[in-house]
């Protein structure tokens, strides 16, 4: 049961394409976000599409995974794990953001 501590699984598509960094160190960063949708039918019978975005980071060989074959529309897959950063912004206050670090990337869809 430890392997399924903080272990997130999505499929998704890429709203934008990714961000590439290089980063003084000589690590690579890929930053992009997937969206999910899920279906529901309301009250009234009507169809209703829920959208969720998701703040995705690939370090590495995913990374560069990431910047050679994925793009805005692809559909992928992703597991990785919950991590929250905190940081001041320029007028002093504390900011957040929640994030999946990716460590397996599946590309799915048309090729």
């Amino acid at each position: 049961m430890n392997t399924l501590r903080n272990k997130v699984q999505l499929i998704g598509n890429l709203g934008n394409d990714p961000e590439i960094v290089n980063l003084e160190s000589g690590r690579l960063l890929a930053k992009f976000s997937i969206a999910t949708n899920e279906s529901y039918k309301n009250a009234q019978g009507e169809k209703i599409t829920d959208t969720q975005w998701h703040n995705v980071v690939a370090w590495g060989k995913t990374a560069e995974i990431v910047e050679k074959y994925v793009t805005k529309g692809k559909e992928v897959a992703i597991e990785g794990k919950l991590t929250t950063r905190a940081w001041d912004d320029k007028e002093g206050n504390k900011r957040y953001t929640t994030e999946i670090v990716c460590n397996e990337l599946l590309l799915l869809g048309n090729k």
